[in-house]
């Protein structure tokens, strides 16, 4: 979350209940704002149909082609959303901010060029119609650029802005929903396209935020592409904990609750709706969890990492050292118990409240409910631990955390699908359960010896590690640089092709025979 805790470290100096609030307003809103703006759209979108009686089966569809856009461009761009982060920090510390903004139309023409070809297949098969592709294809590369420009809102301290456009975005997809019902037009297409131009306008103000804030230059914008190579790690982290936290909904869609809508588009109504709910039940951690490592953690850990790197004495540093993992334990512990009376509190009212509400629960739901609420409350602690292995660079911890976070919830779910429809939430909640004691053992193990692991399992030579994205960044650079020397030549199109194989063949081989 680059940035974000300067300005909740000046609001916390503040006195008072009000900027409190406002402190824990604004990490709510960088936290969790996508997410519960999905959740508005959604249920805004559905109330509309309610209210002008838009056939179930187009309801479904429309959930359906929503979610399953969300859950890919989610997937895609999960891979490189740590290892842009990573690559932001290290540009902001080193005050290269002429580096950001490249890299943002960088990795979004990446993911836009391979998330447009692998979901463009899915949908030609999927059942849908040719608008109703051409406007899921649309939604998904809007929410490429939307996941991806999170990543680099965090640096920006115009949170009001944000605001303003979340509210914007919901504003106008309303509206055009409205206008697209009175106007006839067909419910699922009309209601696609408004969502689309809802979170179009979070496209267009987060652009408008990043110009605004960082230089524009003519610098390489595959920069970033060494950071993968350098910290695959992160990205196979952030990949495994997405599909731990989702896979199980595709599972069940295939099990015997799962219902059939239209082609390859499947739904489990049954326990999508309670998993949805119980994810929210969340929402607590995730905001603590910024506030606290932001404002009581990171200075402890920073005057830590700085006595190694000024030449501390061994005694301040052993002080330091007890003072940094004091409030770390501190810190998680009052996390848990957070997340822990926030579960317990939902599950005790939830019969009430959800019973009264017009969702159609029935005691298989409100067992769905119980069981994934534990689940999603162990996974946002574990997932706090993650994080706090992330910071002290315990990257072989991390994937091994999420790998069998992912591993065990996937299969978990899958076997649980043979046995009675009441256990179909034990897999992911298996799964949570894993993920918590592994990161927590992780961590409690890679901190009982933290001088060892900063001095003796660092490398003592710095080195770049070059892959395959190294070379695909060199690779577009040469070909963006050719492209523009035989534009500025005036070389026909077909010699510029040639050129580009010519670049090709030189630095990822290959036949001379073309």
């Amino acid at each position: 979350m680059a940035g974000i805790g300067f300005e909740l470290k000046r609001l916390f100096r503040r006195k008072g209940l009000f900027a409190t609030m406002r402190a824990y307003g604004y990490a709510g809103i960088v936290c969790t704002g996508p997410m519960l703006l999905g959740v508005l759209l959604q249920v805004g979108i559905l109330v509309l149909c309610g209210l002008w009686g838009v056939g179930r089966a187009n309801q479904d569809l429309l959930v359906c082609m929503v979610t399953y856009t969300l859950l890919a461009s989610l997937t895609l761009t999960s891979f490189f959303s740590m290892p842009v982060t990573r690559f932001l920090a290290d540009m902001l510390f080193a005050e290269r901010e002429d580096e950001i903004l490249p890299s943002f139309w960088g990795s979004n023409a990446i993911m836009l060029v391979a998330g447009t070809v692998l979901y463009g297949v899915f949908l030609l098969f999927s059942g849908a119609t040719l608008l109703q592709g051409l406007l899921c294809l649309w939604l998904f590369n809007i929410m490429i650029v939307n996941w991806n420009g999170m990543s680099y809102l965090t640096a920006i301290k115009d949170y009001r802005g944000i605001l303003c456009s979340f509210a914007a975005a919901i504003g106008v997809a309303c509206l055009c929903a409205l206008a697209a019902l009175a106007l006839g037009l067909p419910p699922v297409e009309g209601l696609l396209a408004s969502i689309a131009l809802g979170y179009g306008v979070i496209l267009a103000w987060d652009v408008v935020l990043l110009y605004r804030y960082f230089p524009q230059n003519d610098r390489s914008p595959w920069l970033f592409l060494r950071w993968l190579d350098q910290f695959m790690p992160l990205a196979l982290t952030g990949l495994f904990t997405n599909l731990g936290l989702f896979a199980h909904l595709v599972i069940i869609w295939a099990g015997p609750i799962g219902v059939w809508v239209k082609g390859l588009f499947y739904g489990a109504p049954y326990h999508d709706v309670p998993a949805l709910l119980a994810f929210l039940t969340i929402l607590v951690t995730t905001v603590n969890f910024v506030v606290s490592v932001e404002v009581n953690f990171y200075p402890r850990y920073r005057d830590y990492y700085s006595l190694f790197n000024d030449g501390g004495v061994v005694g301040d540093i052993v002080v330091a050292e007890e003072e940094m993992l004091s409030t770390l334990n501190s810190e998680l512990r009052f996390c848990a118990l957070k997340q822990l009376f926030v579960t317990a509190a939902v599950i005790s009212l939830e019969t009430t409240v959800l019973s009264a509400l017009p969702l159609g629960f029935n005691n298989l739901m409100h067992g769905y409910f119980r069981t994934l609420c534990v689940g999603y409350g162990l996974y946002a602690v574990g997932n706090t631990i993650l994080l706090i292995l992330l910071y002290f660079t315990d990257y072989k911890g991390a994937v091994l955390a999420s790998g069998l976070f992912a591993g065990v919830a996937g299969l978990a779910t899958a076997v649980s699908l043979l046995l009675p429809q009441q256990f179909y939430g034990f897999g992911f909640l298996l799964g949570a359960v894993v993920f918590f004691i592994v990161a927590l053992l992780r961590l409690d193990t890679y901190t009982a010896n933290l001088p060892y692991r900063i001095l003796s399992q660092q490398p003592i030579v710095a080195t770049d590690k070059t892959g395959r994205f190294t070379q695909l960044g060199r690779l577009l650079d040469r070909a963006e640089q050719r492209y523009e020397e035989c534009r500025c030549k005036g070389v026909p199109h077909g010699a510029f092709q040639r050129a580009v194989v010519r670049v090709y063949r030189n630095h990822w081989g290959g036949s001379d025979d073309r």
